[in-house]
């Protein structure tokens, strides 16, 4: 059974992120329409959907939620996966549209990396270790490990995706 690709596209925007866990809090106004920041949310990698063999779907859903001023995204969240001195960049759902969300203090939203998973020591997958998220309009990321297994290589990249926020809650 394939799942749906929206976790892995999730996923690949945390990979994108970088391990660096600074940046403060956002100090903006109330119709302030700058770039949520990594330091001013709550980033959550959430129950997973793994793929349990090679040529399975997986997907990893990620929440954030606003913990400072409010904040906007406005694009995709970048995704990279890590496997030792390898990186992936994981590619935006095809087809998929980003919308663009206001977040109040409190206030969250979601994606999903999705994912095919890779036959362990296959060349063509890539043994991933780490998941690297940047949020857009921003240069902190943060990671998380990956634990889901190898990742399938497609064309010259992983066999993965991330799909677009979608707003959280009420």
């Amino acid at each position: 059974m394939r799942a749906i690709p929206l976790t892995v596209t999730a996923l690949a925007a945390a990979l994108l992120l970088t391990a660096c866990n600074g940046g403060g809090s956002k100090s903006g106004g109330g119709s302030s329409s700058s770039a949520c920041e990594i330091g001013g949310v709550s980033l959550q990698i959430g129950s997973a959907s793994v793929a349990p063999g090679a040529g399975d779907t997986g997907e990893i859903p990620v929440s954030m939620t606003n913990q400072s001023a409010p904040c906007t995204l406005d694009d995709f969240a970048n995704v990279v996966l890590g496997a030792g001195g390898t990186e992936a960049k994981v590619p935006v759902l095809k087809g998929a549209k980003a919308q663009k969300l206001r977040l109040a203090k409190g206030d969250s939203a979601t994606f999903t990396i999705s994912y095919v998973r890779g036959k362990a020591g296959d060349k063509t997958s890539l043994d991933a270790k780490t998941v690297k998220i940047t949020l857009p309009g921003t240069a902190t990321s943060r990671s998380f490990p990956w634990s889901y297994g190898p990742v399938a290589g497609q064309g010259s990249g992983p066999n993965a995706s991330v799909s677009a926020f979608q707003q959280a809650g009420d």
